[in-house]
């Protein structure tokens, strides 16, 4: 990582940001580091994501080659390699560095670069792999394929896109197991515990929610040393007579399509041994399953069906949840967990091949082809007609990305009938739809091709005499 070559100045890339990266901001969220970690920023440029680190109460350390370069170093749980792949000209030179860190991490690296979408925010003539800036600093613009297919090609793993442009690769395979378990099992929490009281109350709700009692080492320490003294028999006592069978029932049918979507997008990254599952997955299992076997192979069933479009067409249309168009379902975010499994394994398959974006609202599944974009409207709850400013999409069949930007247009595209992309007991699904109503009554749905963008949409209001205030429509002398 040195200044070799051609003679780039590197250090010209490391900008100032007063806080966490977005790798780094990633990670945090993903429970990859967590307050206490040894984190490792390897080509940390200025440190701030050191001492953001810090502050939050991780053990960080930075390296870099112009800033830090005295700094010993040590084999790390966490490491960083935060954009440095892409300003290294030297394409042997940048294998090296990947090389290096990946040898540095001893339990996962952290790969960040940025993307062939930012071309138009680099100014710069084509050089080698990449361009030359008039700043003479070099980047390599990745595709988000490209990107993992490399950090799997150096460091012999499969690898995950956590999101765009950012990629982990784990040393144990058990580790990115239990981080795509977390992903995709998202009901495996426990209430807090501070008496034998509220532990048991927090030892009925899971058994509710999971459809079976845990083990002792599935608990979390308070609520394992409260409860620690029980025998099974006792447990299963309070269960019978504390816990609601309907919801029992109810969260051991969930459990068991959880980890069917599990295996299957395992298989879809690549599936392991049973004992390289997480301990919660394992019980799970042979909780509800007759044998790994039998689960694999009704995942595997689950995963074929995703090649069919009769079969895809057909969930969608029997969804409890989502606008379905012509080409796509449409769905809110808080809505995802109500799709039917084959869909939720549509959207994960294609979150894990690329990356799924922090920030998104709406989750567009394509039933022509087999394409997922996910769609960011950040106003979506407090304008009745939320403006688009992101998409991202992957292409299943190709595996090819497109990101566009809509927030510096002036015409930019909107959402109607909010309500039709959320659950029908969403909080705000009512509201939403007394909304619509009136709108229809009022005629401005009469030419849908029209009202598609903010331009078409106004001057339907304006011909119907119609104006918004908040979510209430009202005649435009109001």
């Amino acid at each position: 990582m040195g200044q070799r070559g051609w003679g780039s100045d590197r250090r010209l890339t490391a900008i100032s940001r007063g806080g966490l990266s977005v790798p780094a901001r990633q990670a945090v969220v993903d429970g990859q580091i967590l307050p206490g970690s040894a984190v490792l920023d390897y080509g940390c440029g200025r440190g701030e994501d050191v001492r953001a680190l810090e502050h939050m109460g991780c053990e960080a350390a930075g390296w870099d080659p112009f800033y830090q370069p005295d700094v010993r170093l040590e084999p790390c749980p966490v490491v960083l390699l935060t954009y440095v792949l892409n300003v290294i000209e030297d394409p042997s030179e940048r294998r090296r560095t990947l090389q290096r860190a990946w040898e540095l991490a001893s339990t996962v690296l952290i790969v960040s670069a940025r993307l062939t979408w930012e071309r138009s925010k680099v100014s710069g003539e084509e050089f080698g792999d990449g361009l030359l800036t008039r700043r003479n600093t070099f980047q390599h613009l990745y595709g988000t394929r490209e990107l993992r297919t490399y950090v799997e090609e150096v460091t012999g793993v499969r690898a995950v896109s956590a999101s765009p442009g950012i990629i982990y690769a784990f040393k144990d395979d058990t580790a990115r197991l239990s981080y795509l378990a977390r992903r995709i099992i998202a009901d495996d929490h426990w209430l807090a515990s501070d008496d034998r009281t509220s532990a048991i109350a927090a030892l009925v709700d899971h058994v509710e929610r999971r459809g079976r009692p845990p083990r002792l080492e599935e608990m979390p320490l308070p609520t394992a040393q409260l409860l620690g003294h029980l025998r099974p028999s006792e447990v299963n006592r309070l269960v019978r007579e504390s816990a609601d069978p309907a919801k029992v029932d109810e969260g051991a049918k969930r459990t068991t399509l959880n980890t069917l979507l599990f295996l299957a997008v395992e298989l879809f990254n690549g599936r392991g041994p049973f004992t390289s599952l997480p301990l919660t997955v394992q019980l799970d299992i042979r909780a509800f399953f007759s044998s790994y076997k039998e689960a694999c192979q009704r995942a595997d069933r689950l995963l074929l069906k995703l090649r069919d479009d009769t079969y895809v067409r057909g969930a969608m249309n029997a969804s409890a949840v989502g606008k379905l168009t012509p080409t796509a379902l449409y769905v809110h975010r808080r809505a995802m967990e109500r799709m039917p499994t084959v869909l939720r394994l549509y959207e994960h398959c294609a979150s894990i091949a690329a990356g799924r974006p922090q920030t998104w609202t709406v989750v567009k599944l394509c039933h022509r082809g087999r394409a997922v974009s996910w769609l960011d409207y950040p106003d979506f709850d407090r304008a009745p007609h939320p403006r688009l400013l992101t998409s991202y999409q992957v292409d299943l069949t190709t595996f090819e990305t497109s990101h566009h930007s809509y927030g510096s247009r002036e015409n930019r595209p909107l959402l109607h009938r909010k309500h039709e992309f959320l659950h029908p007991d969403d909080p705000d699904a009512a509201k939403y739809r007394r909304l619509t109503e009136a709108e229809v009554r009022a005629g401005l749905y009469a030419h849908p091709h029209l009202i598609g963008t903010e331009n078409g949409w106004e001057s339907e209001l304006a011909r119907c005499g119609r104006a918004l205030r908040g979510h209430r429509l009202i005649r435009a002398c109001e």
